[in-house]
């Protein structure tokens, strides 16, 4: 595998830095990026957006180290389960349009998925991760091989006994939204990555955001890297076929900010759509869990709301976060595995933040 020595990124990087508001906010930023980002990361894309409108941003470092091409606006990372947030929204929009029943059973779309004896599996529990469903096992995130459907994917856990009732308890899982993406597709009787286009990147003029196929072209992907002993090394091969919804998505940081101010106002979606994708859900005994459908909903010490997604997939780390008091967005995006991000994007959404709105 190729190593690349974390030193070649401090000794020859020129950073791509582009500021669209000149500001001590803006110098603060590169500040906090050169230290905390670029020195983890062999590339990266920052930007903030405040009501919609793009006030800063930032692309630094190599999207391929190898033939020293640097990141661009027009870098696609992988994002991984930031792709639940995504599909959050498309599946909101089917629910406003009557299309899914967000309590129904889900074998009223997926009749062929086992009813579990310790209670009735909701499409509302699953977007909530309260449906017992398990999370990928260890091998399955290192799965290269093609599913050539949703169908397909359900089979790897289907049959699997349940981690607790439906309701019970919150358990992170990414194989409940290969569910949901299953009910997607039978309930819009389409094909869910056509759903996902139809309903959210063409809607919201994503036009850099696409599922991450297996062997396809893509001049604009970045490489894909993990931290290696003397550096960085090429990320395992690996085919997401198997969870387009939870985790299958590549995107560029303006796309996703473009994406997050979309949901901060009605008009692309209702206004009960927006409530419910961020108000935590509970258990059946009344606990909040911190998750709404397919955003984490929580709090600063001030109590002020915050927003957000992460996503971490082999060669990429991301993170999409809302503050909806002051209608600021903020995406950090980098090809490396494993990377530390939240903190930071937090940091830059309240760097640039007007003054709380009422």
């Amino acid at each position: 595998m190729m190593r690349t020595p974390a030193v070649l990124l401090l000794a020859g990087l020129l950073p791509a830095f582009v500021v669209t508001e000149s500001s001590d906010a803006a110098a603060r930023a590169h500040e906090l990026l050169a230290k905390q980002v670029a020195l983890q990361a062999p590339g990266f894309a920052a930007v903030v957006a405040v009501d919609g409108r793009i006030v800063w941003s930032e692309y630094s470092g190599f999207a391929d180290l190898q033939a020293r091409n640097p990141v661009t606006v027009t870098s696609r990372f992988r994002i991984g389960s930031i792709s639940k947030s995504l599909t959050a929204a498309c599946l909101m929009r089917l629910v406003e349009r009557g299309v899914i029943d967000l309590d129904a059973p889900v074998q009223k779309y997926v009749p062929d998925f086992p009813v579990k004896a310790e209670g009735a599996i909701t499409t509302r529990l699953l977007a909530g991760h309260l449906a017992g469903i398990r999370h990928h096992t260890k091998e399955e995130p290192f799965l290269n091989r093609p599913f050539p459907d949703v169908a397909a994917g359900l089979k790897l856990f289907a049959n699997d006994p349940l981690v607790a009732p439906p309701g019970a308890k919150f358990h992170y899982s990414g194989n409940g939204w290969t569910l949901v993406s299953a009910v997607i597709e039978s309930a819009a009787n389409r094909d869910f990555l056509d759903c996902m286009q139809r309903e959210v990147i063409a809607p919201l003029g994503l036009t850099h955001t696409r599922p991450d196929r297996a062997g396809a072209e893509d001049s604009e992907r970045t490489a894909f890297y993990q931290p290696g002993a003397n550096g960085f090394v090429a990320a395992p091969t690996v085919d997401f076929s198997y969870l387009w919804a939870g985790g299958g998505y590549l995107s560029t940081a303006e796309d996703l900010v473009k994406f997050a101010s979309a949901l901060l106002r009605p008009g692309y979606l209702g206004e009960e759509s927006r409530r419910l994708m961020f108000t935590s859900q509970k258990t059946a005994t009344g606990e909040t869990t911190g998750y709404g459908l397919g955003w984490f909903v929580t709090q600063d010490n001030q109590g002020r709301p915050i927003w957000y997604h992460d996503g971490g997939s082999h060669g990429g780390t991301a993170v999409l976060l809302i503050r909806p008091e002051t209608h600021t967005v903020a995406a950090i995006l980098c090809n490396l595995s494993g990377a530390d991000l939240n903190g930071h994007a937090m940091k830059l959404a309240d760097l640039f933040a007007p003054p709380a709105t009422k």
